[in-house]
């Protein structure tokens, strides 16, 4: 054979990263699919976070003077509770996103009884969660617009602030909160109990890192607790951009604040789950549903 003869060389496949994002693009659209094949799911779920939201918008203006709440515009700099909650809301949404688009999706998949099968195939655990939540962020970002469109026709609220900057300061809050969701998906291979794990977490923080009311008026040893949560941060700086609210730290140090806790969280949650993951393989822990 001459040796000045090209060989042809075997085509390379897929890139490791090209293959995960086909498994996050599958499952985002498996989940799609499974959803939208009940549409009263939708109209549910669009109903469902706003008349929980109700209540508290009612009481609100029920102790408003004028159209104003005072005392609110003494802790936070704006009068305007519906704007403020509504913010609140919104964050809080993306928290519980993730918790149960990580969390919940391994209990659903332990009674569906496909959960070693999954685990066996050649795609990684944390690319399996990863596009199960995506989903979840996906159909939330069409519910807060949604929520937030009805809103604004009854209640006539707005955000008279910046809107990019506010946006820009989620993105390490979400990062962030996938390291959370790592942490939660471990405790729930570890307990075999997605909803009372998920409902005690994703309310303990939504509460403390006031999505309902500003954390300044919480007793002392609360507020401690309220400060550690990086959450906390987040929504303070991100209703500092959208009303104008007195934040608790400059933004600039309370963004600084979450691009830290953000890659603290990754690592420590996947880190976690990793281990918890090894553990129950080699124990045989999946077997109890």
């Amino acid at each position: 054979m001459d040796t000045n003869e090209v060989r042809a060389k075997p085509s390379a496949g897929p890139s490791a990263l090209a293959r995960h994002w086909l498994v996050v693009r599958a499952i985002f659209r498996r989940d799609f699919i499974a959803y939208f094949r009940y549409p009263l799911n939708l109209v549910f779920s669009l109903l469902d976070p706003f008349v929980w939201g109700l209540p508290i918008i009612f009481m609100a203006q029920a102790f408003s003077v004028g159209g104003r709440n005072e005392g609110l515009a003494a802790y936070t700099g704006t009068s305007d509770y519906i704007a403020f909650f509504i913010a609140g809301a919104v964050v809080s949404s993306y928290v519980g996103s993730v918790m149960w688009g990580m969390g919940f999706t391994l209990r659903q998949e332990m009674w569906q009884g496909v959960l070693e099968t999954n685990w066996l195939t050649p795609a990684p655990v944390i690319v399996q969660l990863v596009g199960r939540s995506l989903w979840s962020l996906a159909f939330t970002t069409f519910e807060s617009l949604c929520i937030m469109g009805l809103a604004w026709a009854l209640f006539r609220f707005s955000f008279t602030g910046y809107l990019l900057p506010a946006v820009l300061t989620m993105i390490p809050v979400l990062i962030g909160l996938y390291g959370l969701g790592f942490g939660i998906a471990a405790l729930v291979l570890v307990t075999n109990n997605a909803n009372n794990v998920i409902d005690m977490t994703n309310y303990a923080v939504q509460l403390l890192s006031g999505s309902q009311f500003p954390v300044r008026v919480l007793p002392r040893i609360l507020l401690t607790v309220s400060l550690m949560i990086p959450l906390t941060y987040g929504m303070d700086a991100i209703r500092g951009y959208l009303l104008g609210t007195t934040t608790l730290l400059p933004p600039a140090i309370e963004i600084a604040i979450l691009l830290g806790v953000m890659v603290i969280f990754v690592a420590a949650g996947h880190l976690i789950f990793r281990k918890i993951e090894r553990d129950v393989k080699t124990s045989g822990n999946l077997a109890f549903h």
